[in-house]
């Protein structure tokens, strides 16, 4: 069998690592920073931090159809490049609406770059491997996950300074980009895709379900991510626990990526898809159910749900990944990986955006019901439609 972690797949996985450490050391912590810095309403903290998603999206499709039509370390380059420099644009912005446009424009190079160092993690693993290799590619987005808001969070404490952590994230990008340049791209020729241009080459029509179905999700997580703080500090009294939060949603993530990759390596892509999004919905389920009874019941819900949708996302999301990769066509690879990155970031930013606006108008607990909501039709999208969509669209018999 084919040697599954070589070093230049091993290198891929540490930028990824650093571009989502980056990335999440400043996550939680944001509502928190505009509020208190800015005296930003909660629709307002909505509005500020969707346009990050916003342009992520915009950029998406974009960057699928250059990946697939140019040369990766190129293009893999100069999207690592400019993300790693738009974090010293936050320690600029004086004002909120110079912080808003930093941030929404941050957004661009974010979106390009995640689908250029996931096409590159393609590119350098063995085909006999690739299935597997996906799964275990997001292990370095879950480690970035567990660790980076916890250290967020304990540097803020200690040093009440956002300006040390927006240092901190842009240290860590530009030494991605360090590891990125090393990488060693197997050679062949760019073949630039001369058909006439179509919403295909940017958007892959194939996979249009997969990735309604991963909106829902997305959504689901948007609002998790942006407004766990804040609820767990003004509604349930829990002031300390947000790092804990995270580092048990990353370890139940990596440990259902560790227990999934046997199944991946079968090919059962929709039998990890559809438990890991069951799991993921008692978990928000759990999360709201009890956060509003006795401090034990709460805290059961409360930590426990970070667990179970930790275990949830890291079956689904690379089972989803996956079937999205296998309805493309070979030299769609980029375009694949940035369709369910697109489906990500319009739940991502329907999450942070109506989050915010649900909130101000009829609380957090609102919030976080509608969640659940959304998350249910996303399950029940799944097994009522999505699964026989993939398996009629299905281009790889090994997988199923």
């Amino acid at each position: 069998m084919e040697r599954l972690w070589n070093r230049n797949y091993c290198k891929v996985m540490a930028a990824n690592f650093s571009l989502f450490f980056a990335f999440y050391v400043l996550t939680p912590l944001l509502p928190l920073y505009l509020s208190e810095h800015f005296g930003a309403t909660k629709d307002m903290i909505g509005l500020v931090l969707s346009g990050y998603t916003i342009t992520a999206l915009l950029f998406r499709p974009f960057s699928g159809y250059v990946v697939d039509s140019f040369p990766r370390r190129t293009v893999l380059m100069i999207c690592f490049g400019t993300f790693a420099i738009f974090f010293a644009g936050y320690l600029a912005a004086s004002t909120l609406l110079l912080f808003t446009i930093v941030r929404t424009m941050h957004g661009g190079p974010f979106g390009a770059l995640t689908v250029a160092n996931s096409t590159a993690a393609i590119d350098v693993l063995p085909s006999s491997r690739r299935t597997e290799g996906i799964g275990y590619y997001g292990l370095s987005n879950n480690l970035a996950m567990a660790i980076a808001p916890t250290i967020g969070i304990w540097i803020y404490e200690l040093t009440d300074s956002f300006e040390f952590l927006f240092w901190l994230a842009l240290v860590v990008a530009c030494a991605g980009w360090l590891v990125d340049a090393t990488v060693k791209f197997p050679e062949k020729e760019t073949v630039r895709n001369k058909s006439k241009l179509s919403l295909d080459r940017f958007f892959l029509v194939r996979g249009w379900l997969i990735g309604l179905n991963m909106v829902a999700f997305g959504f689901s997580f948007g609002v998790l991510s942006n407004y766990l703080a804040i609820y767990g500090k003004e509604v349930m009294g829990i002031t300390g626990g947000t790092g804990t939060y995270f580092l048990l949603c990353s370890v139940g993530l990596m440990v259902s990526r560790l227990q999934g990759s046997k199944a991946l390596r079968q090919g059962r892509l929709t039998h990890n898809a559809s438990s890991g999004m069951v799991i993921s919905l008692v978990g928000y389920t759990l999360f709201i159910a009890l956060s509003t009874l006795d401090d034990s019941l709460m805290y059961i819900g409360y930590y426990g749900s970070a667990l179970l949708i930790g275990l949830g996302n890291g079956h689904m999301w690379p089972a989803l990944q996956n079937m999205t990769i296998n309805v493309a066509h070979n030299n769609q690879r980029g375009t694949a990986n940035s369709t369910i990155l697109i489906s990500w970031d319009i739940g991502m930013g329907l999450g942070i955006l109506l989050g915010g606006v649900i909130a101000e108008f009829m609380g957090y607990g609102a919030a976080f019901w509608s969640v659940v909501l959304v998350n249910t039709l996303g399950v029940v999208t799944f097994f009522a439609a999505t699964k026989a969509f993939f398996l009629r669209r299905n281009l790889n018999e090994s997988v199923y």
